[in-house]
């Protein structure tokens, strides 16, 4: 991979959680206290059910290798920013889905590089497994996430006012973003783009579909207010493409890896927006 290609991949995901980091603030974290249960399940469903869902469909589907570690990797990664949005466009309790994607992008730092590891071993014949390096990886991880969502947090809290104006435009930023990095990978990948993408586009919406699900009937089972179940299916179902496609074309060095996690970014825009649209309708 060249040079400008990681700069650029690392320079989109700093945007993309610096735009997070913006619509953050130290109250958000404090919710734990309020939603403790709703927050709790929303928290197991998203850190440990869908990499469990995510291995279980690589593992049942005939795809490549990389296919199945794409998804892997996808299922470890924390919830997207533009989640809290179609949690709110839903009418979903977006101020617990905030608190989840905050949550989960600090503890999904720990988690990803054991899931990466075991997933590169599990579908990966030996002597051909890149693993990587679990503390490295941790760091690695803290620098392009956390370090520009404190940055935003910080800009909140002394420039409020501004914050909320960039806010917006950081999001419509990331979102072009993420268009850009997809371009990119198809370019890369010509090749063997249209087989990668008949392999990966039905494990992925079976992915983003059985998680959205479980992300709702689990806490909908403990009696957790609907707007609270709406909110832990979107945590569950939309995730962070953009972490997944850096952590498989910047620290695996496999832009393969990136295709399933490329085309969930896809896929999961339509999902949600549907699931949003059902949600509003039910309501009528």
């Amino acid at each position: 991979m060249d040079k400008f290609s990681t700069l650029f991949l690392g320079g989109s995901l700093f945007i993309i959680m610096l735009g997070m980091g913006l619509s953050l603030e130290i109250k958000d974290f404090k919710r734990i206290f309020v939603y403790p249960k709703a927050i709790f399940i929303g928290l197991f469903s998203q850190l440990i059910i869908l990499p469990i869902i995510g291995f279980l469909i690589a593992a049942s589907f005939s795809v490549s290798p990389a296919i199945a570690i794409g998804i892997m990797i996808l299922a470890a990664c924390p919830g997207g920013p533009t989640s809290n949005l179609i949690a709110h466009l839903a009418n979903g309790n977006t101020a617990l889905s905030v608190t989840l994607t905050a949550i989960s992008s600090f503890v999904t730092i720990f988690t990803i590089p054991f899931i990466v590891n075991f997933s590169t071993e599990y579908f990966i014949q030996q002597g051909a497994v890149v693993e990587l390096d679990v503390l490295a990886a941790i760091l690695q991880i803290m620098v392009i996430t956390i370090v520009p969502i404190c940055c935003g947090m910080t800009i909140r809290r002394y420039k409020f006012l501004f914050a909320e104006r960039m806010a917006p435009n950081v999001k419509i930023a990331s979102g072009i973003v993420i268009i850009l990095v997809i371009v990119g990978i198809v370019v890369k990948e010509k090749d063997n783009v249209v087989d990668y993408f008949e392999q990966a586009g039905i494990v992925a919406l079976t992915l983003n579909v059985a998680s959205m699900l479980v992300g709702f009937c689990l806490p909908c089972f403990f009696n957790i207010k609907r707007d609270s179940a709406v909110s832990i299916s979107i945590e569950s179902g939309i995730q962070n493409g953009t972490l997944a496609i850096t952590i498989a074309v910047v620290m695996l060095g496999n832009s393969t890896f990136a295709i399933a996690p490329a085309v969930y970014s896809l896929i999961m825009f339509f999902t949600g927006s549907a699931f949003v649209f059902l949600h509003l309708n039910r309501k009528k």
